[in-house]
């Protein structure tokens, strides 16, 4: 990866930090989105139109909620991964973004949602 070059995709570093549980899949023509339940703790690593990789899968996150995201899956990402053969309840391997991983670390958060100042 050069510096100077554009960046396609996230830092996947091939580390298992957990692990979801599709809640449910819904189909919209070709198109499958899947929401998974995760714990808090991986939640916070998330954001909508972030990075997370499922089963060795970088994908893009949708929508993240404190215990949840989403993902939409094309027809190609179904073929050719294992995510076409899931179902409500399979359990997956989660890797957060490293990058959230970071910013998680440098920005310490109290129990009432503020930054602490140190």
């Amino acid at each position: 990866l050069a510096a100077n070059g554009r960046l396609g995709g996230h830092f996947v570093q091939g580390h298992v930090d957990g692990v979801a549980t599709i809640k449910s899949i819904d189909r919209d023509g070709e198109w499958i989105t899947m929401w998974f339940d995760v714990p808090e703790a991986l939640a916070l690593q998330m954001v909508a139109k972030g990075s997370v990789t499922i089963d060795g899968i970088s994908l893009t996150i949708v929508d993240s909620q404190p215990a949840a995201f989403s993902i939409a899956l094309i027809p190609h990402t179904l073929e050719v991964t294992t995510l076409g053969q899931k179902q409500v309840g399979s359990v997956v391997n989660i890797e957060t973004d490293i990058l959230g991983k970071y910013v998680q670390k440098l920005i310490p958060i109290t129990s009432d949602g503020f930054n602490e100042r140190r």
